[in-house]
């Protein structure tokens, strides 16, 4: 590297590098890893272009790009993603935080809008918390239980809750329903249900991009031969912990949403419905339970 690099020359590098590398957002990329290493925002890099970085700096900054290089996801590398308008420490053991998972949390709301003030609510597949710990914060009366059958995904979540502040959710190790086990039976129906399962069909897990298939925990994206097998089984057991009248919310791959659909409605789900996410993608799959169990 040359002797001297300021702010704005090491973002062009940087830029240079990771798109000669097929990294799809270089510059963001460049800028989010600068300003992580130098604790700072991207605003200050524009305002403080010319400044000339330290040793300790470029040093900080040239392991993040070497990271990079290798794929290795932005979150995992900054250690956390926002969501929901609040930040969540995530790292090899959890799925990374999307936008259009934000959806999900906003239909499960509007949904259960008139149990606010007493909103028991269950999200499966936890994973790094973010559902359930933005629907606690939301509704700070409510109680909130999270579940995943990873004990390492749950470590996170903990530690999310904790720093959030998200003091009314509660926590069942296990797999789906099943962990509810753990709980006293009082305490085992739910207005609502929301779940992001893992939705890729096992034969696209290699087609993912490598920032997904290389370093996001197969656990929490392998849905089986169709993308379906936990699907299935969270529709059909909702209804024995959903209150009459609860809601149940579902996240789904892209091309998901008819045949989750008819699920829903082959298990006697009524008012079932559709939600796009930012794309417009058919995302989230909801319906009311009135079913026996």
């Amino acid at each position: 590297m040359k002797e001297t690099w300021t702010i704005e020359a090491v973002v062009r590098w940087a830029t240079d590098d990771f798109r000669t590398r097929g990294i799809e957002s270089p510059r963001l990329d460049a800028e989010l890893l600068l300003a992580f290493a130098l604790n700072t925002d991207r605003v200050r890099l524009i305002v403080d272009g010319r400044r000339p970085l330290e040793a300790d700096e470029l040093a900080r900054f040239r392991d993040l790009v070497k990271r990079r290089r290798r794929h290795e996801p932005i979150a995992f590398l900054r250690g956390e993603r926002e969501f929901y308008g609040r930040p969540f420490r995530v790292d090899a053991r959890v799925l990374i935080p999307r936008p259009d998972t934000e959806v999900l949390v906003q239909v499960g709301l509007e949904r259960t809008r008139h149990l606010s003030m007493s909103l028991r609510a269950l999200d499966l597949c936890t994973g790094s918390g973010c559902v359930a710990i933005t629907v606690g914060r939301e509704r700070p009366t409510a109680r909130v239980i999270a579940s995943d059958i990873s004990d390492d995904a749950l470590a996170v979540a903990r530690n999310n809750a904790l720093r959030l502040g998200a003091y009314n959710v509660g926590w069942a190790p296990g797999d789906l329903f099943a962990a509810l086990r753990t709980l006293p039976p009082a305490a085992r129906t739910f207005d609502l249900v929301t779940a992001n399962p893992p939705y890729i069909p096992t034969a696209e897990i290699a087609t993912l991009a490598p920032d997904i298939r290389s370093f996001e925990p197969h656990l929490a994206l392998d849905g089986g031969e169709d993308g379906l097998d936990l699907l299935r089984r969270i529709v059909d057991d909702a209804p024995r912990s959903l209150a009459q009248g609860g809601v149940l919310a579902v996240e789904v791959g892209a091309g998901e949403a008819p045949a989750v659909r008819d699920l829903f409605e082959a298990r006697g789900y009524t008012d079932v419905k559709i939600a796009r996410d930012y794309g417009g993608i058919e995302r989230v799959v909801s319906g009311v339970c009135v079913a026996s169990p």
